[in-house]
């Protein structure tokens, strides 16, 4: 969203969960539903005032088929759908679009029952995203999803003598956050040596390093301002947005140790009118520890192959210097599938002050004023980054 073109301002109104965690007994219908009506509630609207829609990840005709199921008829709509980065991705369109005019309140849903279903095998895990188009010429010789992030990873370790250990601080100090978090699906501490410990699943990644796999569902309400006066809570600022697509296959990737966070980043920066020093906490898609610390370089919180010495000594915790995945990310709180989602509400409820035991506390104990959300699609194939500021 670029400022010189917005005619009104954009405010997140309203973010919510669905039940998160293990949960048998609904559909994603049904917890698309459920995070939209807590949602609404939040922000205190009825759900009478959306006009715009936007979901992915679900359905033949998305988002249509879980707009009908939601009782909407949008005169905007939105299935963009690139994989993690999606969220930021549609919460980027849907700020130009209500400050272009072309809609007054546009939510954002999504939801997923992806542990579930595997338990009653109902689907299996994948391997790969497919293999056709492009992929065809890496699938066939064992190319998994897992391996790629893997072989950055090693990259980065090689070109910039990023040890394994600071890889696991990573993990470590999400579930630091976690612990917090009384709806984390682990909130147990870990140290480095029981990261390192943990079964081999991709070379360098022990199970820790991973994402874990959980069922769960998500919503975002954005309101032009003039909405704002029938809402139940002070509103927080899409202040600048960003979005960039790199590759999908490997061998056009022009570097393993840069993602496209590089570029959605800086437009996003550029766009709010702010410096990353001026950040007060981030909330980073963490399919794989690498993922964090490779988008804090490219994000611009530290230079270049200066990550791993960056996560060290606490520095991503809820006390620390920037307080990263305050509700313990997708490698303890929850991770149902595509989780940008989840990133834009906790970034919210921190700017509110209502993330509890969580809650990141500057100097003077004064609340967050700035946060940061960044989500990664694919294998670092896309991105998306929006700055959000307390009202």
């Amino acid at each position: 969203m670029s400022s010189a073109s917005t005619s009104r301002k954009v405010a997140v109104a309203g973010v919510a969960l669905s039940d998160c965690g293990k949960v048998d007994d609904a559909t994603p219908y049904a917890l698309h539903a459920q995070a939209a009506r807590r949602a609404l509630a939040d922000a205190g609207l009825d759900r009478g005032v959306i006009d715009g829609f936007a979901s992915a990840g679900l359905g033949t005709l998305a988002p249509i088929e879980v707009a009908e199921y939601l009782g909407l008829r949008p005169t905007w709509v939105d299935s963009t759908s690139v994989g993690g980065s999606t969220w930021e991705v549609m919460a980027a369109h849907a700020a130009e679009a209500i400050a272009a005019g072309h809609a007054r309140a546009v939510l954002l849903v999504y939801g997923s029952t992806a542990r579930a279903d595997i338990k009653a095998k109902r689907r299996t895990s994948n391997l790969s995203f497919g293999a056709r188009g492009p992929l065809q010429f890496e699938v066939p010789y064992g190319h998994t999803l897992i391996a790629k992030y893997a072989m950055a990873a090693r990259r980065h370790m090689h070109q910039y003598g990023t040890t394994i250990e600071q890889l696991a601080e990573v993990a470590v100090q999400a579930r630091a956050n976690a612990a917090h978090n009384p709806d984390a699906m682990f909130r147990e501490p870990v140290t480095v040596d029981e990261v390192l410990a943990g079964p081999m699943i991709a070379d360098p990644f022990t199970k820790l390093h991973c994402c874990i796999r959980s069922d769960g569902g998500a919503a975002v309400l954005l309101v032009a301002e003039d909405l704002l006066a029938d809402c139940a809570k002070r509103p927080v600022w899409v202040l600048g947005a960003g979005e960039h697509v790199s590759h999908t296959t490997m061998s056009e990737w022009d570097d393993f140790t840069v993602s496209p966070a590089a570029v959605s980043g800086r437009l996003a920066f550029e766009r709010a009118g702010v410096r990353p020093d001026e950040i007060d906490l981030a909330e980073i898609y963490d399919a794989f520890t690498y993922m964090t610390l490779v988008t804090l370089e490219d994000l611009g919180f530290c230079a270049k192959g200066e990550g791993g010495a960056f996560v060290e000594k606490g520095r991503l915790t809820r006390d620390g210097e920037l307080p990263v995945n305050t509700d313990g990310g997708g490698l303890s709180a929850q991770h149902p599938g595509m989780r940008g989602l989840f990133l834009l509400v906790e970034a919210v409820r921190q700017l509110r002050g209502e993330a509890g035991a969580g809650q990141v506390r500057k100097a003077g104990a004064r609340l967050p004023e700035l946060a940061v959300a960044s989500g990664t699609g694919g294998w670092f194939c896309s991105a998306g980054t929006v700055v959000l500021g307390r009202g």
